[in-house]
């Protein structure tokens, strides 16, 4: 994993510089740079525009009692989107201006979600998925409940005890 994000971020950078030299030898230095900036701009405000639209999916399903799972992966899918769409170059340029078409985003919130694990706790406080099929649920459960009263030992004197003092 570690090799492919240090393969992801030595290969990147080089083909946005590679589309940066080939862009700007062909419509020129300050117009690449215009349209970098351009698309910063441009990108942002869609960002800004469909975030405030999933804040309000997000707070109608938590005031419908509903876990806003969909709208959720949809934000962070905007927020990796405006990430893309602030860093110069017009290949993170390209993929945040897919993140903004929101079919496609959704399509992809659902994937996502639907791949995802959902663990519970158990009473022990760890994850459990259990034998039986029902999330906490343990088929080797040593756990006894029940009530207990402590009663003296008649055996025992209170001589045998420590006391503060000692």
């Amino acid at each position: 994993m570690a090799g492919r994000l240090l393969l992801l971020f030595i290969i990147v950078p080089i083909i946005e510089l590679f589309l940066l030299i080939k862009i700007g030898g062909i419509i020129g230095l300050l117009p690449t740079i215009a349209l970098v900036i351009l698309t910063a701009v441009i990108g942002s405000q869609l960002v800004r525009r469909q975030g405030v639209e999933v804040m309000g999916r997000i707070r109608a399903a938590q005031a419908r009692g509903e876990a806003p799972a969909l709208a959720m992966v949809d934000g962070a899918a905007l927020l990796l989107a405006g990430f893309f769409l602030l860093t110069p170059g017009f290949l993170s340029d390209a993929l945040g201006f897919v993140l903004l078409v929101p079919k496609l985003r959704q399509r992809v919130a659902r994937t996502l979600i639907s791949r995802v694990v959902v663990m519970a706790p158990n009473m022990r406080g760890g994850p459990s998925f259990g034998s039986a099929g029902g999330f906490g649920q343990q088929a080797n459960d040593d756990t006894i409940e029940g009530e207990y009263q402590r009663k003296p030992d008649p055996a025992r004197r209170d001589s045998d005890r420590l006391s503060r003092d000692d």
